[in-house]
């Protein structure tokens, strides 16, 4: 009988969780909607809801990369984008998580410096402007560069859209 409570407590704080992140979800989609320093990106912000929270990646587009090519270096409008993001990720009590991607084109420049080094260093050019924009540095949980392990587009290895940062809010 305890057992089954307990599972049964379990199953109702799930479905409380998935509400509340199904809610802040649609929170940020409107947030971007009605902000005009975001508007022009929400092409590039996708927001899912994985096992881990929600999550709003930032990818690359064709023509407008978030980084510098073969660096850490954050372009304006990413800086622009992940300050605005930090505002609406200070408002909710969850810590968050962020994650660096690359595509499987290998970087050269250094020896010993690889698409590891690159987006574990992309990850913590994102945290900083995140803190830049006010975001409370006990936020973050975690920091993670996990290279081209993880494509967005697996049947096309080198697109631009595996090149992004994933912000998950646990």
């Amino acid at each position: 009988q305890a057992q089954m409570d307990a599972t049964e407590a379990q199953k109702i704080a799930e479905a409380i969780e998935r509400k509340q992140l199904d809610t802040l979800m649609q929170d940020l989609k409107e947030a971007i909607g009605k902000s005009q320093a975001l508007a022009p990106f929400k092409d590039q912000l996708l927001l899912d809801i994985t096992p881990e929270g929600l999550r709003i990646q930032i990818v690359d587009a064709q023509n407008r990369a978030m980084f510098a090519i073969g660096s850490s270096r954050l372009q304006d409008y990413t800086d622009t984008i992940l300050r605005e993001l930090s505002t609406y990720l200070n408002s909710v009590p969850n810590r968050i998580s962020l994650t660096g991607h690359t595509d499987t084109t290998p970087y050269g420049a250094q020896t010993g410096y690889t698409n590891w080094e690159l987006s574990a260093d992309r990850a913590n050019a994102a945290r900083r402007a995140l803190e830049a924009g006010g975001l409370s540095v006990d936020k973050v949980a975690r920091v993670v560069g996990l290279s081209s392990s993880v494509l967005f587009d697996k049947s096309n290895p080198r697109n631009a859209i595996n090149r992004r940062i994933s912000i998950i809010v646990m």
